[in-house]
């Protein structure tokens, strides 16, 4: 039997400040009490002599167990598993909107309000990058207009042909040649220096290929940058060559051959039809009307400048 192990009164506080109640000791595994002589109960009876009796053996309490706790075996705990990791997409912000694209103007409106304010150099520079149409793919540049900005007079031709196309100016070529002709017999002329010059313009300010009609697409495309060129020249007669410019010019749609002979107004401003030099080379016999039609223009215009 082990020998029992005796424990101080201060191991004995600090045992019981554990928990474990009465002070003990664990010794191989097995509970064995502590001796507590002071603690121990009385013996019965008297005692006997130290001659006579066998010395006493201290009366040993009953083991004391260790609180149930402390034996109850532990019930193992299950392994905590990971929070579940969710998976939260990030919400990215909109990217902010591109600005958006100013509004193209409505081309096809008389006058166009978009170029209502425009002066000569930002106008001309318009109809240089216009791309409204697709005649903008097939021409060499632009065809804007010639002549003095501030005369009295306003002609109109129709589309550009193949060397108006190349040098960037109406009517020049054998039309051109015909046209200046016409001009000078009534004493006028594109030319800056001249005692009553002109302007002028064409319907269209690029070439159809191959010389064919204007489409009533690219007409209306076009006709607010002519409608421009007039507001800014103010001119007190305007002279339309072709059916195509007397079209444009005063918004109808009739052959020339009723258009020409009389006179219309555009606004306050009297206009006054006849035939585009071209149609004049392959038609001579018609000369003599255009001729009528020169003379109908002067007679509006008596004073000259």
């Amino acid at each position: 039997m082990n020998a029992p192990l005796r424990l101080s009164p201060e191991q004995a506080r600090c045992l019981q400040a554990m928990g474990l109640g009465w002070p003990q000791t664990v010794l191989l595994g097995r509970a064995t009490p502590a001796v507590a002589p002071a603690l121990a109960p009385a013996a019965a009876g008297p005692a006997p002599s130290a001659s006579s009796a066998p010395a006493a053996q201290a009366p040993v309490p009953p083991p004391i167990r260790p609180p149930a706790h402390s034996l109850q075996p532990r019930t193992p705990q299950a392994p905590e598993r990971p929070a579940a990791v969710v998976q939260v997409e990030a919400v990215r912000s909109p990217a902010p909107a591109a600005p958006a694209a100013p509004e193209a103007p409505d081309l096809g409106s008389r006058p166009s309000s978009a170029l209502s304010g425009l002066d000569w150099p930002a106008l001309e520079a318009a109809v240089a990058g216009c791309e409204r149409c697709g005649l903008c793919r097939s021409r060499r540049q632009t065809v804007f207009g010639a002549g003095v900005r501030q005369a009295s007079w306003m002609l109109v031709g129709e589309a550009p042909g193949e060397q108006e196309d190349l040098r960037g100016e109406p009517f020049v070529g054998p039309a051109g040649a015909l046209l200046d002709a016409m001009l000078a017999s009534i004493g006028r002329s594109r030319e800056a220096d001249a005692g009553q010059p002109v302007y002028i313009a064409n319907t269209l300010k690029c070439r159809p290929p191959g010389n064919r009609n204007p489409t009533p697409e690219e007409l209306a495309q076009c006709r607010p940058y002519l409608d421009r060129q007039i507001e800014l020249v103010a001119p007190r007669l305007i002279l339309a060559l072709g059916r195509f410019a007397a079209q444009a010019v005063l918004g109808v749609d009739e052959p020339i051959g009723k258009l020409r002979g009389r006179v219309h107004r555009r606004g306050q401003t009297p206009v006054i039809v006849s035939y585009h030099p071209s149609y004049l080379l392959r038609q001579p016999g018609e000369k003599a009307k255009a001729w009528e039609d020169l003379c109908l223009a002067a007679a509006q215009d008596p004073q000259g400048d």
